[in-house]
């Protein structure tokens, strides 16, 4: 990885996500160029990621509406520019669409994956940063560590992940690509997805709407601020070799229920709880041994609960009315 005083050039897939949305920011205020890709599908309100995209406005930022699944879009992307990395954060998300539909998530997370890889040893670009999911841990002991064995993924999402973590491996394996697996737990923020509990939470709370919370509110996660996330992401371009590196709050889980108590604190409001039976393709509890990432990359999480929470309600109330316009999935 190159340094501020040295700019790179990099690319970010998904830049009008959430996630990549804040790693390529963060790429730009470091001084890099950024070229970022992105379908602006509409699995969720677009007036979001139009939201994130204008965020990104810089002379060193150069966008491309393209999907990560179109190999003829990208092999032109790959001969337009040279590349110091790729972080691959175009991803169909969220673990229940993914039962609906999971072809679309094979196509795009599996395949874009390899797409992207296929291009890379092409045009010999060397470092390959790949977004992976703690929801390839169920079923594991915790906290979760990365060298437990995750061959029984229990949704099309976590599965189609690990089709791009093991192809990014044969990858390194055949081609000598650099490959840094980012395993995110549950990430959380300002402009983060409807589709989420948290965003969902405050929305619902504020507006006096009944909150869907499937079970008994007593399963928890292991909360991570996204500006954590999109830090340690950038750190993981360092060369590794091939490694997977867990992001995550540090063993803490917060249940559902306090984080609805939680947000109810600060929106001064009290939450209208329908209990949903509890569904199967989630996970009980997730816990993130995060010894790998502070030894490799000397990151740790340096945002708490409290102060993501505040910054993400303080978001919500700046963006409003039309925060309260996004449709949610």
């Amino acid at each position: 990885m190159t340094t501020a005083d040295t700019p790179g050039t990099y690319l970010v897939t998904g830049c009008a996500g959430f996630i990549a949305n804040r790693v390529a920011s963060l790429l730009l205020d470091a001084g890099h160029t950024v070229v970022g890709v992105d379908n602006v599908n509409d699995y969720y309100d677009t007036t979001l990621k139009e939201h994130r995209l204008k965020a990104l406005e810089s002379d060193r930022f150069r966008f491309h509406r393209i999907d990560i699944e179109d190999q003829d879009a990208l092999a032109g992307l790959f001969d337009d520019d040279s590349f110091d990395a790729v972080f691959n954060l175009a991803a169909r998300a969220g673990v229940r669409y993914s039962m609906e539909n999971p072809h679309i998530y094979e196509t795009t997370n599996s395949l874009g994956s390899l797409n992207l890889l296929h291009q890379m040893r092409r045009t010999g670009v060397g470092k390959y940063v790949l977004a992976s999911t703690s929801s390839l841990y169920a079923g594991q002991p915790m906290p979760f560590s990365e060298s437990l064995p995750v061959n029984t993924p229990i949704s099309p999402y976590a599965a189609s992940k690990k089709g791009a973590e093991v192809m990014a491996y044969s990858h390194h394996y055949l081609y000598q690509i650099d490959v840094s697996i980012c395993r995110y737990f549950t990430v959380y923020g300002p402009a983060g997805r409807p589709d989420m509990s948290i965003f969902r939470f405050i929305r619902w709370i504020d507006e006096g709407v009944p909150i869907q919370l499937f079970g008994d509110g007593e399963q928890s996660r292991d909360f991570t601020y996204v500006d954590d996330i999109a830090r340690g992401t950038i750190l993981a371009a360092k060369p590794v070799g091939y490694e997977i590196i867990n992001l995550g709050g540090g063993g803490t889980p917060v249940s559902l229920n306090t984080l609805i108590g939680m947000l109810e604190d600060r929106l001064g409001k009290k939450a209208i709880i329908e209990y949903l039976p509890f569904h199967q393709a989630d996970m009980m509890t997730t816990s993130a041994d995060i010894t790998k990432a502070g030894e490799l990359l000397g990151w740790k999480p340096e945002v708490s609960l409290e102060q993501g929470l505040d910054e993400s309600v303080r978001w919500y109330q700046t963006n409003k009315p039309w925060s309260e316009k996004i449709v949610l999935p």
